[in-house]
């Protein structure tokens, strides 16, 4: 069974940074199947950013070069470092994963497994 565990939320100032963890059992990151999101109250959930299948982090355009996704070394623990956050930033922010299908070689279209959420909180 797969559990992620994101941590790292917290309240900041317009300008300030966080870094979002994310821990898995039951799951390898080196499938590069994974990714974060996002959702706002009132708000539909949106990607932040995923791996694609070669492991290129692609961003969505409101990042702007703002994010930054990683794994460390050991390839067990997932980030996101966020730099220059805005108040339209705050939002409740989740990791994601996907299956990796052994048959075509890549990651599944659905993102079957999700964290609990860690909240960031941008005030002005």
């Amino acid at each position: 069974q797969v559990h992620l565990f994101e941590s790292g939320g917290g309240s900041v100032q317009a300008g300030g940074s966080l870094k979002l963890s994310c821990t898995a059992s039951g799951y390898s990151y080196s499938s590069n199947c994974v990714g974060w999101f996002r959702q706002a109250p009132g708000k539909q959930r949106e990607e932040v950013v995923h791996r694609d299948n070669n492991g290129t982090p692609i961003y969505a355009g409101f990042v702007a070069g703002r994010f930054t996704m990683s794994l460390n070394d050991a390839r067990d623990t997932l980030y996101l470092q966020m730099n220059n956050l805005t108040p339209d930033d705050s939002a409740m922010y989740y990791c994601a994963a996907r299956a990796f299908s052994l048959s075509t070689m890549r990651c599944n279209e659905a993102w079957n497994y999700w964290g609990q959420g860690t909240q960031v909180t941008v005030s002005s």
